[in-house]
């Protein structure tokens, strides 16, 4: 019997593969955090990278190489009066000699899936470049005013806002009132 966390994580060519933070091993650990930083052009803070771990991960491998990586992990956001379990989109990239051929999409369409079936909602914060591509996907804008229960208590967030986008669940949701997200080192969103 192998222990989870010393098994290797192998490519699959039929699409993304899904797999916790513990069953990375290291070589994929490292894979993933290399595509991020090439992805990110160098723009990926050690809190950026720890934003991305403690979930599920897509991954999409390509010749034994990994290509594409998107995870989704486990926040808390408030809205209207009561706590919501969201699945939060994190560190999304594609390899960008293999963009436009559909593993962003691959990608997502796996994490939508968990994030349907495990939360009250889905909710990231995307660049400008990166919204309508969301936003085909059924992700909506959030209209309302963004927050962080921050240590000192409720803070507002305006840099974000018009950049956190949501999918919806079963919870009903007011698109412009304020959600607030739970807090977290680096950038809260």
């Amino acid at each position: 019997m192998t222990d989870a966390h010393t098994r290797p994580v192998r490519p699959r060519p039929d699409g993304p593969r899904l797999v916790h933070t513990a069953e990375l091993d290291a070589p994929a650990r490292a894979a993933a955090r290399a595509l991020l930083h090439d992805v990110f052009e160098g723009d990926l803070s050690e809190e950026d990278w720890d934003h991305a771990l403690g979930g599920v991960h897509a991954l999409v491998w390509e010749g034994g190489e990994l290509i594409g990586h998107a995870s989704v992990v486990q926040r808390l956001m408030l809205h209207a009066g009561r706590p919501l379990r969201c699945g939060y989109v994190e560190a999304v990239g594609v390899r960008a000699d293999r963009r436009g051929r559909g593993h962003g999409a691959a990608m997502m369409t796996a994490l939508e899936r968990v994030v349907r079936d495990a939360y009250d909602l889905g909710a990231l914060s995307a660049s400008a470049g990166a919204a309508a591509f969301y936003a085909a996907r059924g992700w909506q804008l959030w209209q309302g005013p963004t927050a962080v229960l921050a240590p000192a208590g409720l803070r507002l967030t305006p840099e974000e806002d018009g950049a956190v986008h949501v999918l919806p669940g079963a919870v009903p949701l007011d698109l412009t009132g304020q959600l607030a997200c739970d807090w977290r080192s680096g950038d809260v969103w």
